[in-house]
């Protein structure tokens, strides 16, 4: 009998939001429990450090890193990312027909955009799971910022260490790493 609610809900669900273009119901439901798990560290705000590159000259290496897990809605998770004393990015996750979407928010002090903004892609549909999601760069973030085209970001959500990963490839090379403090919330 649960069995057969669930499936009716599930079909209610597709009904309603329609299917994910090119994913399948797995996928799907990953991409969802990832949002979920994700949304369970809302209102908190976790210290993180640089891992990868460890080069000084690059802009976030040394520098305090925060993420803060600021507003939860049932399709968006809006995190803003402070680099020291910039707090310009925002990273947003949204649950849209195609998948989860990760895109990149970047403000002037004003509010304005900057015009380098809205750039990530959706989740992939093969290899996520409720604890990691990787998004290869959509076709505007390849317009917007050509070298990025072969980006690649995974977020990954540690329950045993207690860490949020931040990652990004390009050309199949790490760029930047970082990891939060999930144990320890700001």
């Amino acid at each position: 009998m649960n069995k057969l609610f669930l499936c009716l809900a599930l079909l209610g669900a597709v009904a309603l939001n329609g299917p994910a273009q090119n994913q399948s119901a797995p996928a799907v439901r990953s991409q969802q429990a990832f949002f979920e798990n994700l949304k369970k560290l809302c209102g908190k705000k976790f210290a993180g450090a640089t891992d990868f590159p460890q080069n000084a000259d690059h802009p976030m290496v040394g520098k305090q890193l925060v993420m803060h897990v600021a507003t939860c809605g049932d399709k968006e998770l809006r995190i803003p990312f402070h680099v020291g004393a910039d707090r310009s990015r925002t990273w947003i996750l949204t649950l849209t027909k195609e998948g989860l979407l990760f895109k990149h928010d970047h403000r002037h002090e004003d509010g304005t955009p900057d015009k380098i903004t809205n750039y990530g892609g959706l989740a992939a549909s093969a290899g996520g799971s409720p604890h990691l999601q990787r998004f290869p760069a959509d076709s505007h973030t390849a317009t917007l910022i050509p070298e990025a085209k072969t980006n690649v970001w995974t977020l990954a959500i540690d329950a045993d260490k207690q860490q949020f990963m931040y990652y990004l490839e390009r050309n199949n090379e790490p760029r930047f790493r970082a990891y939060f403090d999930l144990s320890k919330p700001l």
